[in-house]
């Protein structure tokens, strides 16, 4: 595993069951830091650290901690698509998702992929520590902010559920590469991007493949 692991397999196993045990991910590393510190002064064991999105799957997958704390914007894979892998691999772990982004439609697709909690990085570190053992007492916790906005609708004029490749192909396409660059990016062909475009498009109302990267870009949905 490329994150580092506190913990080997054969060791959670001989953990107190009534002890929480807790995956933390993020691309920024005094941001894991800063969270496994006060995790860990809260009698939280903090079993394992990952960087990118494959490297906190992984973990995931071979600690199966009682709750994973991701980032929802990381490298290889994001948050939101390791809750919905992990929700089919490790069903045991909970996914709370640490978010800088309130934007209603992100926060739906979350709630689809199996999320079972929501913090703002804005929140302070005590809310971190109230929702791990909150989502790990069986519960589900959402930020009170982000609660606004899924039931008030504010954050987006328009619902869009991106798919994870939807969003993959607009972040290519924002970053100027052309259909058969992004192809060879993700292995596919450049007549399957242009049908992901095709779909994005529709979703997000746009006339042009341009118009739906801004609004992709203004809604939060890719960065």
């Amino acid at each position: 595993m490329g994150g580092v692991p506190c913990l080997s397999p054969a060791d959670t196993a001989l953990l107190d069951r009534d002890q929480i045990t807790c995956l933390v991910a993020d691309d920024h590393p005094a941001v894991v830091e800063a969270v496994s510190d006060v995790l860990t002064e809260h009698g939280i064991l903090v079993a394992a650290k990952a960087r990118d999105g494959e490297d906190a799957l992984e973990g995931i997958e071979a600690l199966k901690p009682a709750i994973a704390l991701l980032d929802v914007r990381m490298p290889r894979l994001d948050g939101i698509e390791v809750a919905r892998r992990a929700a089919r691999s490790t069903p045991e772990t909970a996914v709370i998702l640490y978010t800088a982004f309130g934007d209603r439609a992100l926060l739906t697709e979350a709630l689809d992929a199996g999320a079972r909690g929501f913090v703002l990085k804005e929140a302070p570190l005590a809310e971190v520590v109230r929702a791990v053992e909150l989502v790990a007492a069986g519960k589900t916790y959402v930020d009170p902010v982000l609660a606004g906005v899924l039931s008030s609708g504010a954050g987006s004029e328009k619902l869009v559920n991106l798919t994870q490749r939807e969003r993959e192909v607009l972040r290519l396409l924002a970053d100027g590469l052309a259909n058969e660059e992004i192809g060879k990016r993700l292995f596919i062909s450049a007549e399957t991007v242009r049908t992901h475009i095709r779909k994005a498009m529709a979703k997000l109302d746009a006339d042009t493949r341009t118009e739906a990267v801004a609004t992709a870009l203004r809604q939060s949905l890719i960065s």
